[in-house]
């Protein structure tokens, strides 16, 4: 069933209006395939439309959108022999954040991610997406397996941010998400990292450290979220709107920051709408990258990478 977000309700009662028009039989008045064609043919121009200036704050809802694939569908249509490896081989195995070997194209991989589950069960499952102390240090040990047999990474990010639970503190999530940072800043094997919906504050760049940093269009990536911004500079969740127009959090704005390398185009109206369309746009990106990656040496990979996020915060939007 389709999910309609505030702004999408002329989308909403269009699509309403085609499927009662294909429930119709034609009569003398009226021809239903003319008149289903010409609605659909208003609705397509409308998607567009609506989806051609989003707004910070439409980007979010969009990126948040239920239905948006996540990790475990990109897992099923981009990768073949698929091997998930769990645990962090200290305390558990947190499913915020699955991680494997499988193959793309052919070529072997190491595909982590940030999954936020597609239901009630499976959302409290994988915590909603947000990772424990737990998750990133399966990261940090999938990393350097992945170094350690000359294997490339592929990480997907779709994370409001880290847990902020009284456990995860107690077991030390700050050094465990800037551990994961510093084991992928440091890697000698390519490291491509993809915003595919919400890249919130750490919990998110624990996972983006890479050479190639690519984002879905209606993706976001942000320090912080804009309800947490708000109630630190207002007091008040309300002003979450503002803050999300006023943090530059949209893969155009990263794009001209220079924090994100390339912007992966969805189909119109969300990659929620056509998941096939999206998967296909993510593989052909990704399998452009890798080829470009691979032909590097070990040394110029790690130096490469650090070197673009030390050139961070250097340039602006004029």
């Amino acid at each position: 069933m389709q999910t309609y977000l505030d702004f999408e309700k002329p989308i909403a009662a269009l699509e309403s209006r085609i499927r009662d028009m294909k429930n119709l039989e034609s009569g003398e008045d009226i021809n239903i395939a003319d008149e289903t064609a010409r609605l659909e043919g208003k609705l397509s121009n409308l998607l567009r439309d609506t989806y051609k200036d989003l707004t910070a704050w439409q980007k979010i809802k969009v990126a948040r959108h239920p239905n948006r694939p996540h990790f475990s569908d990109f897992v099923k249509s981009l990768l073949t022999d698929f091997m998930p490896l769990a645990g962090d081989r200290a305390f558990s195995d947190d499913q915020a954040i699955i991680g494997g070997i499988g193959r793309l194209n052919g070529q072997s991989v190491m595909f982590i991610g940030h999954e936020k589950g597609n239901d009630v069960h499976s959302r409290l499952k994988h915590n909603f997406g947000s990772a424990r102390p737990e998750g990133y240090r399966k990261v940090i040990r999938l990393v350097k397996l992945a170094e350690k047999f000359n294997i490339p990474v592929i990480t997907l990010v779709d994370t409001a941010g880290a847990y902020p639970g009284v456990g995860a503190e107690e077991r030390g999530q700050a050094e465990a998400i800037a551990r994961a940072t510093q084991a992928c800043l440091s890697l000698k094997v390519p490291l491509i990292s993809v915003i595919v919906g919400e890249g919130g504050s750490g919990g998110a760049v624990a996972l983006a450290a890479g050479n190639k940093v690519m984002m879905f269009e209606h993706a976001v990536y942000s320090v912080i979220s804009p309800e947490g911004c708000a109630s630190i500079l207002w007091r008040t969740k309300d002003k979450a709107e503002d803050a999300a127009n006023a943090l530059r959090i949209t893969a155009d704005d990263l794009l001209k920051l220079q924090i994100i390398d390339e912007i992966i185009a969805e189909p119109v109206g969300g990659a929620h709408r056509d998941h096939s369309s999206t998967m296909k746009s993510l593989s052909k990106a990704l399998e452009t990258a890798l080829a470009e990656l691979m032909t590097l040496s070990p040394e110029k990979i790690q130096s490469t990478r650090r070197e673009k996020f030390l050139a961070m915060g250097k340039v602006g939007i004029k």
